[in-house]
């Protein structure tokens, strides 16, 4: 036997072991037996960390499953292989679910190809950011089950879990997701139709529609031509009895036509307050799935990449210090990083122990006095603005960037609650304090003068 082979039969193994499914696809996916001579086997893996977690956590179970197979090594070492790479065959998706009431089975899964989009040249706006994308989302137990099915649906769109509803609190990768499987589809199919849009822009583009236009069929024509739908924070529908009905058509006219829907929100169909019942019984038709705060382990593993993808090293306890030190969402776990990183790059040191504690003591030294008027007067002056500007109605982007700054420092230095934070900036809706705040939340980690900006009113306040 080969010792490919012998390495798949090893896998399949260790697969049905009992081990979870996220643990699976993150420790051995990408590793290969590189040779098995003298007694002793090299297993090749892509990373120092994969290495080491292999080495620390999972080698007698490896020693064993090797045994089981017919080889009793007197060695087993693990080596950094640079011809090692995720997988990137396009291969059918297996059916992963009896039904959506039933049982649910998780069964191996290919990555989906997603060669660069970029060049592919469209006649409608596809919204995706092209960053976002299931080889560099990584999988653990709170959301390997999402996973699946966000793979299974790229691979075949609109025959299966339509619509796709997931839901959970802020910052757990829903977004990520939901955009992987559009980038995923547009890669493998140019002309497709695929449309991502946040429910604050459908809301928004709908009124423009009324004010401007004084008819929506255009809008509606937009939305209802689309093979694939991705509708972002759809919580954001309560209350909108009007937004809902055009929404309600929509989703009727896709579903119909067998077009592929996917939404995501912070709660389930049913606690949505003030949600027409039709639209809460569409929403729940299909598909609907609960992602959880990432684990320990997926923690690791995701600070591990976000470092990887900035071609830097974390060194293991570094990595588990910072993941002990976060556990509410990957937001703050990749904020915290950023922050670390900036840190040693300020003091030109490399990651260790002692710079990750002195970033938490810094955080925890900071002066509590800072008042809510201090934080929405500062960041108006950063960015030369009145308050009158600030707190007043305007929609400029010059102004509504910045109040949104100010909302999410509230959030995060002071910890106001929403309808505080709306009061603060003379908004009489709390949910656009929520949609701003995780707005900012998603943009920090990917747009450098968001991050600048943040980091450089916070210098200022606790100056």
């Amino acid at each position: 036997m080969q010792n490919s082979e012998l390495w798949q039969a090893v896998l399949g193994e260790i697969e049905l072991s009992g081990l979870s499914r996220g643990s699976f696809v993150t420790w051995f996916k990408n590793t290969q037996m590189i040779r098995y001579k003298d007694g002793v086997v090299v297993v090749g893996v892509p990373n120092v960390f994969i290495k080491n977690q292999l080495e620390k956590k999972f080698h007698d179970l490896i020693v064993n499953t090797l045994v089981n197979n017919g080889i009793r090594p007197e060695r087993v070492e693990y080596k950094i292989h640079t011809g090692i790479s995720p997988k990137t065959v396009a291969e059918e998706a297996e059916e992963i679910f009896i039904n959506p009431t039933s049982t649910v089975t998780v069964k191996a899964t290919a990555a989906v190809k997603q060669p660069a989009i970029a060049n592919v040249t469209h006649s409608y706006r596809a919204g995706l950011n092209e960053r976002y994308s299931f080889e560099n989302f990584v999988v653990g137990a709170g959301n390997e089950l999402a996973y699946a099915a966000c793979q299974a649906i790229a691979a075949k769109p609109g025959t299966k879990y339509n619509p796709l509803f997931l839901y959970g609190g802020v910052g757990i990768g829903k977004t990520h997701l939901i955009q992987a499987v559009g980038n995923a589809i547009m890669a493998a199919k140019p002309g497709a139709k695929v449309i991502y849009a946040t429910t604050e822009q459908f809301v928004q583009e709908f009124v423009d529609a009324l004010r401007f236009k004084k008819n929506t069929s255009d809008f509606a024509g937009f939305y209802r031509g689309a093979d694939v739908l991705i509708v972002d924070d759809v919580q954001f529908l309560a209350g909108k009895e009007k937004i809902q009905e055009e929404f309600f058509h929509t989703f009727n006219a896709l579903y119909q036509a067998n077009k592929q829907i996917i939404m995501s929100a912070d709660k389930q169909p049913k606690d949505i307050p003030t949600l027409e019942e039709r639209l809460r019984s569409r929403f729940a038709q299909g598909m609907t799935i609960d992602m959880q705060p990432p684990d320990f382990e997926t923690r690791c593993a995701i600070l591990q990449s976000k470092a990887a993808s900035q071609d830097i090293r974390l060194d293991q306890a570094v990595t588990e210090l910072l993941a002990s030190r976060i556990h509410s969402n990957i937001r703050e776990l990749e904020g915290a990083l950023n922050q670390l990183l900036a840190y040693c790059e300020m003091h030109g040191i490399e990651p260790d122990m002692q710079a990750v504690a002195a970033i938490f003591e810094g955080a925890k030294d900071r002066p509590k006095h800072i008042s809510p008027r201090q934080i929405i007067e500062r960041t108006a002056k950063h960015f030369h603005i009145s308050m009158e500007d600030i707190l007043g109605p305007k929609r400029d982007r010059d102004i509504v960037v910045p109040r949104q700054i100010a909302m999410y420092m509230l959030r995060c230095e002071l910890h106001l609650s929403f309808p505080k934070i709306a009061h603060e900036l003379g908004r009489k809706d709390h949910t656009t304090a929520i949609h701003s705040i995780e707005k900012i939340e998603k943009e920090i980690n990917y747009d450098g003068p968001i991050k600048q900006f943040v980091n450089e009113i916070k210098e200022r306040l606790y100056a």
